[in-house]
């Protein structure tokens, strides 16, 4: 009886959790309700022998790349004001990524979570590979996809000019947990958690330990850094701005903060996201690619 109440409400704690986090998620059929009359980005698929990396993309691939990383959970959809941005898509070739362990991409054949920060950088970066302007571009990442995108920046400094962060948990010591944190721990528990769940709490808790990882890259970015933050954010602690002022102190940083901002930066304040980007186009210059001129791990696009 004990085990059947214990299994019950592990039920009733993955059904609430599930609920909560459903903006996150996108059906097929929700998808194709949303492009529906509209021009839908192309899909890639690009394999190696580690990562099956699945990609969005609008816009020329002979223009400068902006790779958007989303945050946890989360998938390429969560960039689609990017993506649809037909003043963007001028500009730039959008390339937006399902990180390993989410939506369509996986690390090594396993659907299981990915959560080391290097590992997913690694993977990321193959995104680069639809790109053929041979120009430097702007990674950018929202929430937990902001320190991928600085691990990005910071590994492979002559394909980019600039960082951009949205509202990103960069903070170890600012790491924010939920009510039902403690309960989701349990094996039984993470069997009735669908995967984007599985892999958000997976990250989750190994989000402390990776971010200390990442400490010493804030002193050694060499590109342009852009970080936002909303003052009404209430997923990652708006103090996260004030770790950054201080790991960034003597770099070309702008920090813009918008009181009444929540999370959600990207759809809240779309004309300040566009703004960064369109200012940013000056600093373009020849990239020094860590690819060579072979692109054959690339599938063909997804119809």
């Amino acid at each position: 009886m004990m085990l059947g109440k214990k299994i019950l409400y592990c039920l009733l704690i993955s059904l609430c959790c599930t609920g909560c986090f459903q903006r996150f998620v996108m059906s097929k059929r929700e998808i194709r309700e949303y492009y529906k009359g509209k021009s839908k980005p192309t899909f890639f698929t690009i394999q190696n022998d580690s990562v099956r990396l699945f990609v969005a993309a609008t816009g020329s691939d002979t223009l400068p790349p902006l790779l958007s990383i989303h945050g946890a959970p989360g998938a390429w959809y969560g960039s689609r004001n990017l993506l649809d941005d037909s003043i963007i898509q001028k500009q730039y070739h959008i390339l937006a990524v399902d990180r390993p362990g989410y939506n369509k991409s996986t690390f090594k054949g396993s659907r299981k979570p990915v959560t080391s920060i290097e590992t997913q950088a690694v993977a990321i970066h193959e995104a680069l590979r639809l790109n053929r302007s041979f120009k430097t571009g702007i990674v950018l990442g929202s929430s937990f996809g902001g320190p991928i995108a600085a691990k990005i920046a910071s590994m492979y400094p002559g394909e980019f000019h600039e960082l951009v962060m949205l509202a990103p948990a960069i903070d170890p010591s600012k790491e924010k947990f939920w009510w039902f944190h403690p309960y989701i721990r349990y094996r039984i528990m993470r069997i009735f958690l669908p995967r984007f769940f599985r892999s958000a709490t997976a990250e989750k808790f190994a989000h402390i330990e990776e971010l200390k990882k990442l400490t010493p890259i804030w002193s050694k970015l060499s590109v342009h850094v852009t970080m936002v933050q909303g003052g009404s954010d209430h997923m990652v602690d708006p103090s996260n701005l004030d770790f950054a002022k201080r790991e960034l102190r003597g770099k070309t940083v702008d920090f813009i903060y918008l009181p009444k901002a929540g999370h959600f930066i990207r759809s809240q304040y779309p004309e300040v996201v566009r703004s960064i980007l369109m200012h940013s186009l000056q600093h373009v210059r020849p990239a020094e690619s860590a690819f060579s001129t072979e692109f054959g791990d690339t599938k063909p696009p997804e119809k």
